[in-house]
């Protein structure tokens, strides 16, 4: 019988890539790679084999789309800030009975999914910048969930989220869960970036101060509370494939019946007018 054996909610920023590289933004990002590094230290620790990332940079129109390649391998330049992430090169082992299971058990629910062993398929950053500081060994396996949905319910989300629960279970996977997407994500306008020093800026207040509502509910166990505002603060604060990254995590969790008081690793931290944060969720 498998499990999950650690969930979080984690940032993916491309200056974290930045971060270790000379030049001005050198070490800017440390605390969230630190976060990174002390999120897989103890999903490890817990025998995690497999990571699930719910990933809020694969954008999908219609169904839902799981890429459970056996294999990945490539160069990756990102078409959305090709100047922060360029030439990555990757290699990782996919868990395709794995992401098989998930799609069976979400089309049992009713949920139309898709699971695809497609080569030619790639991974995108929401998956691989978090797996450049989880996966340096390339012994995690890697199953990556589209979660920047365009036509879809939180409802039918959650779903999905609970079909992973249910296929993981049935595995012999042990799993390390992944959100990854900001909190609110309202990146600032082109023209005042370079004004509000954009890379270290958050573009409103009321987003702010909201995340940071958020992160303290999440801290005390309010999860009943966060879900009931969910849809309305992910859709006015502009939350990161609006925010289905976190649905299919409640979902994978127990949705409303889920107690869990979350751990801050690291600090929150605003970047290119968005809320960022690396949180886990106890299991």
């Amino acid at each position: 019988m498998g499990k999950i054996v650690l969930a979080a909610k984690i940032t993916h920023v491309p200056t974290m890539l930045m971060s270790e590289k000379p030049g001005r933004l050198f070490g800017c990002r440390q605390q969230a790679i630190d976060g990174h590094h002390e999120i897989v230290r103890r999903a490890r620790e817990a025998g995690a084999d497999t990571v699930i990332v719910f990933d809020t940079h694969w954008l999908i129109n219609a169904g839902y789309h799981i890429n459970s390649g056996e294999h990945f391998k490539g160069i990756y330049t990102s078409h959305e800030f090709p100047q922060f992430i360029q030439n990555m090169t990757y290699e990782y082992t996919g868990n395709k009975a794995l992401g098989d299971a998930i799609a069976k058990k979400a089309m049992e629910k009713g949920v139309h999914t898709e699971s695809h062993n497609i080569p030619s398929l790639t991974l995108e950053y929401g998956t691989l910048v978090p797996m450049y500081f989880m996966n340096k060994e390339q012994d995690l396996k890697i199953v990556s969930v589209a979660a920047l949905c365009m036509v879809h319910s939180h409802e039918s989300s959650m779903k999905l989220g609970e079909s992973v629960a249910e296929a993981v279970a049935e595995s012999d996977s042990n799993v390390m869960l992944l959100a990854s997407g900001s909190l609110s994500h309202g990146m600032w306008a082109n023209e005042d970036y370079a004004a509000n020093n954009g890379t270290f800026t958050i573009s409103s207040e009321f987003n702010q101060q909201m995340d940071l509502h958020v992160i303290e509910l999440w801290k005390q166990g309010r999860h009943k509370e966060f879900l009931k505002f969910l849809p309305e603060y992910a859709s006015k604060c502009d939350g990161e494939g609006n925010m289905h990254d976190t649905a299919m995590l409640y979902g994978a969790l127990g949705g409303e019946n889920y107690e869990g008081k979350c751990e801050l690793i690291g600090e929150y931290f605003p970047s290119s007018g968005t809320g960022q944060v690396n949180m886990i969720f106890p299991v």
